[in-house]
């Protein structure tokens, strides 16, 4: 599972989909998708469209490599449910605070089971899949192939999952900014954000000083005054974290493994504690 998903929500949508899924066909499935069977992949109105290669079989009289069409769609939420849930969503800073920066909080499905509802398949009649290979089972060895696929797209975009049950993150977000405590951090990270200065150069331009005069050299190197004995530490300041946790767990630019957050939290630590020992 892992080498087809490194994020927690792509390996939950694995384990839901296994739990309703036979282990052969997706272990066929997988066999498929490591071996880059799959030729195509799009996610178009909330549907997932495939081609995906089939075997040579002269046995049945396929001596030419076919290619099938498949296809998964999931049942959209109703709108009536879709507003039920932002306004539970709305009312828990938790949650509604990481998905403003574009996280997904790990206890989200919770949320939708208070609710009587679920984002996470739970059963086949919250999708639908279809394929153009003769194999009458559902699912065959092509769909199983396109759900790996489809667990690695959500590695890079979790609110994907929320676009094939009906909701843009777009509009998500919109809602959720309509809330008072929406309104409080869209304020916040308003403030974050502020407009570039030009600058007529790159470099810092010289300035002439005049040195001050200097009657003795012990006054230059010892000073006027005696430093105090004991160095009070200055007031520790806060970093916002606000710009860097915009980016998620898995940027663009991210190509390792371990989640930029992470990385990033450890590194904050590190300044912190080696700038405390300084002082």
């Amino acid at each position: 599972m892992a080498e087809f998903s490194r994020t927690w929500w792509g390996q939950r949508f694995l384990e839901a989909i296994e739990k309703i899924t036979d282990p052969g066909r997706l272990g066929r499935g997988r066999s498929y998708a490591r071996g880059n069977k799959v030729k195509s992949f799009d996610i178009k109105d909330g549907r997932v469209i495939a081609q995906v290669r089939g075997s040579v079989n002269p046995y049945f009289g396929v001596y030419k490599e076919p290619l099938y069409d498949t296809s998964i769609e999931f049942q959209p939420i109703s709108k009536a449910n879709w507003a039920a849930a932002i306004a539970f969503i709305s009312s828990k800073a938790s949650l509604i605070s990481r998905l403003m920066l574009n996280e997904m909080p790990d206890n989200i499905e919770d949320a939708f089971r208070k609710l009587d509802l679920n984002l996470l398949p739970r059963s086949h009649s919250n999708f639908t899949t279809d394929c153009s290979c003769p194999d009458w089972s559902n699912p065959c060895k092509h769909i199983a192939g396109v759900y790996y696929l489809l667990a690695a797209e959500l590695d890079q975009d979790p609110f994907l999952l929320f676009e094939l049950r009906g909701l843009s993150r777009d509009a998500l977000q919109q809602e959720l900014a309509k809330s008072p405590l929406g309104q409080a951090l869209s304020a916040e990270l308003t403030a974050q954000q502020t407009q570039p200065k030009p600058d007529a150069t790159y470099y810092t331009r010289p300035t002439t000083t005049v040195p001050p005069e200097i009657e003795q050299l012990r006054e230059f190197w010892q000073g006027e005054k005696r430093l105090p004995q004991v160095m009070s530490a200055p007031p520790t300041t806060g970093v916002s974290g606000i710009l860097v946790k915009t980016q998620g767990d898995f940027p663009a630019f991210w190509p390792k493994d371990q989640s930029f957050l992470a990385v990033m939290a450890e590194f904050y630590d590190r300044v912190r504690d080696k700038s405390s020992s300084v002082i």
